[in-house]
């Protein structure tokens, strides 16, 4: 999934979607899930002019179906646009917008009572990294993220774990650390959900690039990438997809 960030003009989203067929038909030969996530201004045009198979998520959503929230965007507005992909908890959302694990917790729940998809984003800072922390910090927000949540209901959720220190600096975490967290985060989803945890999928995310896309890809608790930049450009997005087929 490539999240576009505050990036983009509708313009160069169509761009982008007039030349992406391909490289989506090529994604669903080899029976991969890809995908972006537009600002909110390109999320109509995008799922008009996308591939068919291509997925489109928001970027964020409000958890109330309506009501005085100034700026913000509803799922059942998401739903009008036939966007069933939602991200929550984004490590930017979290740090610039003082976004919370409960509030996480609310998005999470109204957006699977929708039957959406929640990519739900979890990771630590490099504080906590060097502190020696990251399990315990990781192990929270996942816990109070998905908190009263049933077996049945997370048979869709995806998680991505995003190590903060790693978004957009170009210092990805370690193979080694990505199998770890991964994993680690399986032991939790299985603890909370027991056989159910088996349908949960398991992303990275933390600069993210197509020479390393496939180095990530192969370890054994990882499903998928959470992917910034080399998600914007069609080049470097077609290069994510043939790198790992």
């Amino acid at each position: 999934m490539g999240n576009w960030k505050m990036n983009k003009l509708i313009s160069e989203a169509n761009e982008f979607t007039s030349t992406i067929g391909p490289t989506i038909k090529k994604a669903t030969e080899h029976n991969i899930d890809i995908g972006v996530a537009p600002t909110y201004l390109c999320l109509d045009e995008v799922v008009r002019s996308a591939p068919k198979d291509m997925l489109v998520a928001a970027q964020n959503c409000h958890y109330e179906p309506h009501g005085a929230f100034t700026g913000e965007i509803s799922i059942e507005m998401l739903e009008e646009l036939g966007v069933n992909w939602c991200i929550i908890g984004h490590s930017e959302r979290r740090t610039y917008f003082n976004e919370t694990d409960q509030a996480c917790n609310l998005k999470i729940k109204a957006l699977i009572a929708h039957h959406m998809v929640p990519l739900y984003c979890v990771g630590e800072t490099l504080e906590q990294f060097e502190s020696g922390i990251t399990k315990e910090v990781v192990r929270r927000q996942v816990v109070d993220g998905l908190k009263d949540l049933t077996a049945s209901e997370v048979k869709n959720l995806v998680i991505a774990y995003e190590p903060v220190w790693s978004i957009g600096t170009g210092k990805n975490a370690s193979t080694e650390i990505a199998q770890d967290v991964c994993c680690y985060i399986r032991g939790i989803l299985h603890e909370l959900f027991g056989d159910a945890s088996e349908e949960i999928r398991v992303l990275y995310g933390g600069s993210v690039k197509p020479e390393n896309i496939r180095d990530y890809l192969t370890l054994p608790d990882v499903d998928g990438a959470l992917v910034g930049g080399a998600s914007l450009k069609i080049d470097s997005y077609q290069a994510l997809l043939d790198n790992i087929i």
